[in-house]
């Protein structure tokens, strides 16, 4: 499917206030159209089909909106990845309207004083709390923004009395299109091939990224997120209303949020019944209630990572839920219609007991208070020391922490904690803190949870430090040091000396400081341990140094040091089998290292070739590579467009290592292709598909695999081994101890200890990766996997 920039030009912060749209607003040059004619009119994976509204459409709706309102403020938030507009829409009643800045400073106040807020809102019943709605943030799960228009219009303009009491009590925030690249193109992720809902740990996206900001602007008391299509689940159970089956995530203090939310799930549900008649539908019509999983099921929908929208939400104090409507039809923009309507008469019945609720959980963090939590869960603080020679990597994770309204303070001098020495700078995280349990799932280690349920819906473990390559070490005592509060931090790199200047192979910045300096034409050799050397003066590379943040000195270069050059490399793109991009994430990560990165799908490697590149990664599901005949509909056209393209494939491959380059196949799936294409006759192991986690991994610290050492860690999606490696260099191995497996959920693993998971190939330049070193560009410590396998001669 062909990727377009439709959208140009500056978008305004801020649409409109109190005041109606007006025909000359609508016309201003600050707005920039998409081109309606590029938009797609549904998805292949969609087996129903309605006319929704298109995104290009979305603004001329509601300009007509508020053109007829009073009660409304339109704002655009920011933009997509392909640069649409991310439209949020705020209603309240006009006594709020002009308060905002009050309400939400009353809300920050909370966080440093929850019980005080209890009191007063105790004693102010009239105080308004925030709901939020996300519309579509898969965007072929059209009915969810078709809903949140409905809403909006409602709230906007009827005066009958559900409608003016909701109001009176709740200010409703419509986050009204999450993913319009994915609603134009009719593909479930952005014009990055992410999907956005799980990308809430890493928040990688700017989609994410304003989302996140939403959250913390408002701390919304309800978030509801739209989705599509489940039935069936349960005999005449339509739809999904969380909350979920366990295993749940125990850095949520679940029991607050549980004692509301269930009983908010079957007042949705009480909602759609009470409207059955109004559906069309035999599936509509025959329904007994939703399918509601806490109630439903014992396993499989699980909220125990904060990837999800709603997920990440309840750890800023929101009652969550996830609403996934049965069907892609008009009855299904109805279902989320009831649904929501539903949730919001329940908060709006039962706003002082849940508002309170949410307060006791920012008291409990300011309090050090965890009643439901084993003693020690929660260390005092975490201490996150830093590279002085590299800091970007800690500089990320502080950055990151503060961006999720994490406190952290830095030391003001010397200190000592629980035996270990730190030096004045080091950052430390008190657990005293309102969202300690969004710091808690961010920093620790995470748990091996396999035995607690027999399945999990998505990954188990995403731990920040050891996946982004950052020290932060729990304190169970408190920390005796006078620290000053930190707000941004943002180091420079320097350049001492006047070289050879050292770069070494510590992080993504450094790799993306070497990629930057070879396309400007610098000198640089890199050594056996993988560290780089750019041999020029220091004038040529200052400037670029200092924006990576990394600390360049003086060094003599080995004389075994070999030059390399600015490499192409073309990346073997899925354009959404699945409704997926299974390529993206690794994609991500080779562009963030600093490649020149180039998609190129099956068809194209058949006709033309690789000739006019470097390095070539296959990084995706096998079905790539699979004959157009056994490829389902939707997915024949990402694939081959004849039988006979797959030789031509196989053959452009093996003319393209016999010239020279390099091939390097990253996961299960690829590693499998590999295989089939007869570039490796290892053996080819398989995990389950939802099978996951972070294992320890020993490396052999040379070629692809310089920089990591033995027992250091890596992460497995769907894992994957080799056995039969006689005719190969084994790089690493998963560690041989019963341990090996350190969090998340692989059941059946047993068979994969010690075995290899990184090889190349003696007689051609192949590499094969089991592991996941781009995981959702998430895995940062590991994208030098990628960058080694690159440049390693």
């Amino acid at each position: 499917m062909k990727k377009k920039k439709l959208l140009t030009g500056i978008i305004a912060a801020s649409i409109l206030t109190s005041v109606p749209w007006t025909t000359s607003s609508a016309a201003a040059p600050k707005w920039t159209n998409v081109n309606t004619y590029e938009e797609q009119n549904g998805s292949k994976f969609n087996s129903e089909h309605y006319d929704y509204l298109k995104f290009s459409k979305i603004r001329e709706k509601l300009e007509q909106i508020a053109a007829n309102s009073k009660r409304v403020k339109v704002e655009v938030k920011g933009r997509s990845a392909d640069g649409h507009p991310l439209y949020v829409v705020t209603i309240s009643d006009r006594t709020a309207q002009g308060n905002f800045g009050k309400i939400k400073a009353l809300r920050k106040e909370m966080f440093k004083n929850p019980q005080k807020a209890q009191e007063w809102i105790n004693d102010n019943p009239e105080f308004k709390v925030p709901v939020m709605i996300n519309g579509s943030i898969h965007g072929t799960e059209f009915i969810g923004t078709d809903a949140v228009i409905q809403l909006i219009e409602r709230f906007a303009t009827q005066n009958d009395e559900q409608t003016k009491k909701i109001l009176q009590n709740n200010i409703l925030i419509f986050n009204v299109v999450a993913n319009p690249d994915g609603r134009v193109d009719a593909t479930r992720f952005n014009g990055q091939g992410i999907d956005l809902n799980r990308d809430f740990i890493t928040q990688s996206q700017p989609e994410t990224q304003q989302t996140v900001e939403l959250i913390k602007e408002w701390n919304p008391m309800v978030f509801l997120d739209t989705h599509g299509y489940v039935k069936n689940y349960a005999p005449n159970l339509q739809g999904l209303i969380e909350p979920c089956t366990p295993p749940h995530n125990p850095n949520y203090e679940y029991d607050l949020y549980n004692k509301w939310a269930y009983k908010q799930a079957e007042a949705m549900e009480d909602e759609i019944m009470k409207n059955q008649d109004k559906y069309t539908g035999n599936l509509y019509k025959e329904m007994k209630g939703a399918y509601i999983p806490q109630r439903n099921d014992s396993a499989g929908w699980d909220d125990y990572p904060p990837i999800f929208t709603p997920m990440y939400a309840m750890y800023h104090g929101a009652y969550g839920h996830t609403l996934e409507a049965p069907t892609n039809d008009l009855d299904g923009v109805r279902w989320q219609y009831d649904a929501i309507m539903g949730a919001l008469q329940y908060a709006t019945d039962n706003k002082q007991g849940m508002i309170t609720d949410q307060l006791e959980m920012f008291k409990r963090g300011i309090n050090f208070d965890h009643p439901f939590h084993e003693e020690g869960f929660f260390p005092k603080a975490y201490v996150l020391p830093v590279d002085k020679n590299d800091p970007t990597v800690t500089e990320k994770a502080v950055n990151h922490l503060m961006k999720n309204d994490v406190k952290v303070v830095k030391a003001s001098k010397n200190f000592t904690a629980e035996g270990k020495s730190y030096p004045k700078g080091t950052y430390i995280v008190n657990m005293n803190q309102a969202k300690a349990g969004l710091a808690n799932t961010m920093l620790w280690d995470g748990e091996d949870i396999t035995n607690d349920t027999p399945a999990m819906y998505d990954i188990s473990a995403w731990s920040l430090p050891e996946l982004w390559g950052f020290q932060a070490n729990p304190v169970k005592s408190s920390i005796d040091v006078k620290t000053s509060k930190v707000t941004e931090v943002d180091y420079e790199g320097a350049v001492t000396g006047k070289g050879p200047y050292l770069i070494k192979n510590s992080s993504v910045k450094a790799v993306a400081l070497v990629n930057a300096l070879l396309q400007k034409g610098v000198h640089i050799k890199r050594d056996s341990k993988g560290n780089f050397y750019a041999i020029t003066s220091a004038s040529k590379i200052a400037a670029e140094v200092k924006a990576s943040g990394v600390q360049v000195t003086t060094a003599k270069y080995p004389k075994t040091a070999v030059r390399v050059s600015d490499l192409k490399v073309a990346i073997l793109k899925d354009g959404g089998m699945g409704k997926q991009q299974s390529h993206s994430g690794t994609k991500l990560a080779l562009r963030r290292l600093g490649f020149n990165v180039t998609e190129v799908s099956p068809a194209e490697v058949a006709k033309q070739g690789l000739q006019s590149f470097n390095v070539f990664v296959y990084s995706g599901t096998e079905n790539l590579i699979a004959l157009p005949e056994k490829l389902s509909a939707p997915n024949k056209e990402f694939g081959f467009e004849t039988n006979d393209q797959f030789d031509a494939f196989k053959s452009k491959v093996e003319i393209f290592l016999k010239q020279g380059g390099k091939y390097i196949a990253v996961g299960a799936g690829a590693s499998r292709a590999s295989y089939t294409l007869g570039l490796t006759d290892d053996t080819v192991n398989v995990g389950d598909w939802n099978s996951n986690g972070i294992v320890k991994v020993d490396y052999k610290g040379t070629d692809a695999t310089t920089g990591y050492t033995s027992n250091d860690i890596g992460f497995v999606y769907r894992p994957t081994w080799y056995t039969g490696t006689q005719n190969d260099k084994v790089l690493a191995t998963l560690d041989n101890s019963p341990g090996f497996f350190i969090a998340g959920h692989w059941a059946n693993r047993d068979g994969a200890k010690g075995q290899a998971v990184v090889v190349q190939e003696k007689d051609k330049d192949v590499t094969l990766i089991g592991l996941e070193p781009g995981f959702r560009d998430h895995t940062d410590y590991l994208f030098r996997l990628l960058s080694n396998s690159i440049f390693d001669k």
